[in-house]
């Protein structure tokens, strides 16, 4: 009886889920089904406004202020795109921004990272009392800094400068406490074992430090770059050369120069967009891994 008994409790045992296997509802066929339909739904719900964008953008002002319900009320054309393209500088524009948020993310992961390795492992006179002004330095809104920040910057004369665009960008307390909580789980006894080996602090943080913490520190960069490309407020603030101004900042002027027409306003979102997009699709794989592997996504 209790031969026959242990193989009927044991099929009855749900399987153990693997490392790294998705979350599901369950077990079978039945919470896989209402997984993936709920998937699908959540996606068509997040593509809906894009695909709005999308159909908006190329038909003329007329046939979208048609009446009714169906989205597409024209012929197909271009000319949202052809007219912003002609009334701005866009390629001027995108290198900007490219220059912009290249350089604020390359200097924030620099100056992040050594921040948080210090706080991380610093053993210095007020170490805490620093430690918590940055952690409360999360919780100031950015609308605050902007009067101080463009004082400072008319002081320096750096205003219509590409200093004055990208300096205020690279301090970034939540990075940096996001890669002290990662250095803070690095075992300290490979650093001891290489400071053994005659290693200094500076080879101890780039040789071994560094090289573990790729995954964290890819998913910062992805997230500064991200929100350097789209920052619109302070750019906008701090630039009136129209040769310095960033992608996002220069095509609001076009539409805010000849009035609020929604083909050209949505041609313009799409245009501003299509870089990150363009990158993701190169990046994806690389993207995904990071946000699941450090688990940013919810930040």
């Amino acid at each position: 009886m209790s031969a026959t008994a242990t193989p009927l409790r044991a099929r009855r045992r749900p399987p153990r889920e693997a490392a790294g296997s998705p979350l599901l509802l369950g077990h079978g066929r039945l919470p896989r089904a209402l997984a993936g339909t709920a998937l699908v739904v959540l996606a068509f719900v997040w593509l809906v406004p894009f695909l709005w964008a999308v159909i908006t953008s190329v038909q003329s002002e007329k046939d979208i202020n048609t009446t009714g319900l169906w989205p597409f009320k024209g012929a197909f054309t271009l000319d949202a795109y052809q007219q912003i393209l002609e009334r701005g500088n866009v390629s001027v524009w995108a290198l900007n921004s490219f220059l912009i948020a290249g350089l604020v993310t390359l200097i924030t992961v620099v100056v992040s990272t050594l921040a948080a390795y210090g706080f991380s492992r610093g053993t210095f006179r007020g170490r805490r009392a620093l430690l918590a002004v940055t952690v409360a330095a999360i919780m100031v809104p950015p609308q605050l800094l902007v009067v101080p920040l463009f004082e400072q910057m008319l002081l320096f004369n750096l205003v219509d400068t590409y200093a004055a665009v990208i300096l205020p960008q690279v301090v970034a307390p939540m990075m940096v406490f996001i890669l002290k909580r990662f250095f803070d789980a690095v075992p300290k006894e490979l650093e001891e074992a290489a400071r053994i080996d005659g290693a200094s602090e500076f080879r101890v943080f780039a040789s071994i430090v560094l090289p573990l913490s790729r995954p964290i520190v890819a998913a910062v960069s992805i997230f500064v770059f991200i929100g350097a490309w789209n920052n619109f407020m302070w750019p906008f603030i701090v630039t009136n050369d129209p040769d310095l101004m960033t992608l996002p900042v220069g095509l609001a002027t076009v539409k805010d120069a000849y009035g609020i027409e929604y083909a050209q306003s949505m041609a313009s979102a799409l245009l501003a967009a299509l870089p990150l997009i363009v990158v993701f699709l190169f990046f994806q794989r690389r993207i995904v891994n990071s946000v699941a592997t450090t688990g940013l996504g919810g930040s």
